[in-house]
């Protein structure tokens, strides 16, 4: 039955995001507050097929720590769950994202319009310079940034060396850096269709100021998210 499940919701992913993509195309011609409206709708339909096809349901906590825009959210990276949720939870998320995407026919249309924040993972030094100068407008736009510090998505129970970005964006933009715990991996498959039902859980953790050594900065970000995960994992 939860496979069955699973597949009813597949197939609700994909024709309510054509319809979503089609109905929004004049949006394109329109300031990026407009596909960003769509965008929240797209995300809305999307969880409300996994509340009722699958019997996944979702809740914050920590929501006291989400700090007015514009501040960094360090996230982290279990499921497509975890890109899918910053359109309902903040307004005019700009989120770090893979270059390739924006080659994406339509969808990338939509990236681009909105103006999300692109790095090209293999060129090094010249992609965090690309990537900080998207983010400075962001910032200076007022928006919250979005950030998966392992760069890809993991298995509950895993986790990856951090990478450069966070820290590269702590360090240039001046901001203060919400970490963020899930456990969306338990209840949305890494890879292929398979949904679970249950409670997907995200919590906010207390903001880190902007004003740590690299080095403090890091220890302080990952045994916030991964402290947070784990206990979230575990049920707690």
């Amino acid at each position: 039955m939860t496979v069955v499940r699973a597949l009813l919701f597949t197939i609700w992913f994909w024709l309510w995001s054509a319809v979503m993509n089609v109905a929004f195309l004049p949006g394109l011609l329109l300031p990026r507050q407009a596909v960003m409206r769509g965008q929240r709708i797209w995300a809305m339909g999307l969880n409300w097929g996994l509340r009722w096809l699958v019997g996944t349901r979702w809740s914050v906590l920590g929501r006291e720590n989400l700090l007015p825009a514009p501040a960094i959210l360090a996230v982290k990276h279990q499921s497509m769950w975890d890109t899918i949720i910053w359109h309902i939870e903040v307004d005019d998320p700009a989120i770090v994202m893979k270059r390739e995407l924006l080659r994406v026919p339509v969808y990338g249309w939509y990236c681009r319009h909105t103006r999300q924040i692109p790095i090209d993972r293999g060129a090094g030094a010249a992609a965090l310079k690309d990537m900080l100068r998207h983010a400075r407008r962001a910032r200076d736009d007022g928006r919250h940034l979005i950030i998966f510090p392992e760069g890809t998505r993991v298995l509950p129970g895993e986790t990856r060396r951090y990478l450069p970005g966070v820290a590269a964006l702590y360090r240039d933009l001046g901001l203060p850096v919400i970490p963020v715990a899930l456990n969306s991996g338990s209840h949305w498959a890494r890879k292929g269709f398979m949904k679970w039902p249950g409670e997907i859980v995200l919590e906010y953790m207390e903001p880190i100021p902007p004003d740590l050594e690299r080095k403090d900065f890091m220890q302080r970000l990952e045994a916030a998210i991964e402290g947070g995960t784990r206990k979230l994992e575990a049920g707690g």
